[in-house]
């Protein structure tokens, strides 16, 4: 299909464009191309999470390869992966289990609706993130100190990301989602999406990260994600997904690949994917969905960093000062990284000008990494969140 530089909005897809969508997602994922992996599953590239912590520990230039290693695969491979031991210390997905429990339970009253399924179908808790850190700061600062999420994040968004979190539970019998691609555009009517070019549908896709760790074992049978490697590539498929020729394929040749807890999958957001059945009879599927957002994206969910930080940050400071090697430890900047604004902009540059050496502002994540490197009392913190914040105001 050739790419029109306006896209327009495809009232029936003709069968050349199922052919070349079909040729599309017929690719085979050679091991050859992936060496820091394990293997490959059902076109899914496999990691285990112990050696990309080594690995990436080795030196900058080791690092700087895995990263190129996972944005090619979400870019021109197969557009999934798995890191198999994403969380290691699974009393921490316990801990954490808990609390999304007591969230459920106190938000019982209110259906959450899901993006592609029914609402009640699932219990469903939105900026799961946020709640969690007020809920229970000391499992919440362990379960965000990993490198890993920020190693696969910056892989593929590059610094300043923004983390949100959402958290899923299916219960037996759950039905699966339809089959879509995500946000930005996978969330906006086929007339809207239709209104914006093809190359920027395709750039939009650059600025987001989809993300799930499982946080209860995830055999077939309980409905792990479906996914359609490769899909990602047509560049079509924002308007393409919902028209039933497409839906048909998908459901004709989706994967899906088991998870044990504490593993993860990450995937392109422009991958054909949805939620599957639950059939089993006792199992209570439950993931920790991770939307990531580029630092020059808007994110789906408002996150209140000062809340986060205020919430935290005792356990924050006891945490990192517990970790080897303190603020330089890749967990601890992990942990920074995930709980402060990592970007310049937008701002006052009336009352926040850049430095004489840059053209850059102070982000919050500078601040902040100063703050528990001098160990800032909870009032100091404050004083210093509402200084940023008055800067940027207009």
């Amino acid at each position: 299909m050739r790419v029109q530089p306006r896209a327009r909005l495809q009232q029936a897809f003709t069968q050349e464009d199922l052919q070349l969508f079909s040729q599309t997602c017929s690719k085979t994922t050679d091991p050859s191309d992936y060496p820091i992996s394990i293997g490959i599953s059902k076109n899914v590239v496999m990691y285990s999470g112990d050696v990309l912590r080594e690995k990436s520990r080795q030196s900058h230039q080791s690092r700087e390869d895995v990263m190129d290693e996972l944005h090619r695969c979400l870019g021109t491979g197969p557009g999934v992966f798995v890191v198999k031991g994403f969380e290691r210390d699974l009393e921490v997905i316990e801990r954490t289990n808990e609390v999304f429990k007591n969230i459920i339970e106190r938000e019982k009253e209110h259906a959450k609706g899901d993006h592609f399924a029914a609402a009640g179908t699932n219990d469903r808790i939105w900026n799961s993130f946020q709640k969690h850190a007020v809920e229970d700061p000391r499992s919440f600062v362990a379960y965000y100190s990993n490198e890993l999420l920020a190693l696969v994040s910056e892989a593929w968004l590059g610094p300043g990301y923004q983390v949100t979190a959402q958290t899923n539970l299916v219960k037996p019998g759950g039905q699966p989602q339809k089959p879509h691609r995500d946000y930005h555009l996978g969330f906006q009517s086929e007339e809207t999406a239709s209104k914006f070019p093809i190359p920027t549908q395709i750039a939009s896709a650059m600025l987001t990260l989809q993300g799930a760790v499982a946080h209860s074992s995830m055999p077939l049978d309980s409905g792990p994600t479906q996914l359609l490697p490769y899909s990602q590539q047509f560049e079509h498929g924002y308007l393409a997904y919902r028209h039933p020729e497409f839906v048909h394929f998908f459901n004709q040749h989706m994967i899906q690949s088991e998870l044990e807890i504490g593993d993860a999958i990450f995937f392109n957001p422009a991958l054909f994917h949805a939620a599957g059945e639950n059939r089993t009879t006792n199992l209570h599927r439950i993931g920790n969905l991770l939307q990531i957002s580029a630092c020059w994206s808007k994110p789906m969910e408002t996150v209140d960093y000062p809340t986060i930080l205020r919430s935290t940050w005792s356990h924050v400071k006891n945490h990192i000062n517990q970790l080897e090697e303190g603020i330089e430890n890749p967990a601890a900047k992990a942990l920074l990284q995930a709980i402060s604004d990592g970007y310049s902009f937008p701002t006052n540059l009336d009352k926040d000008p850049p430095p004489a050496n840059s053209h850059c502002p102070e982000t919050q994540l500078d601040r902040i990494t100063v703050g528990v490197k001098e160990g800032w009392t909870l009032d100091t913190l404050e004083k210093n969140i509402k200084e940023l914040q008055d800067k940027r105001i207009a």
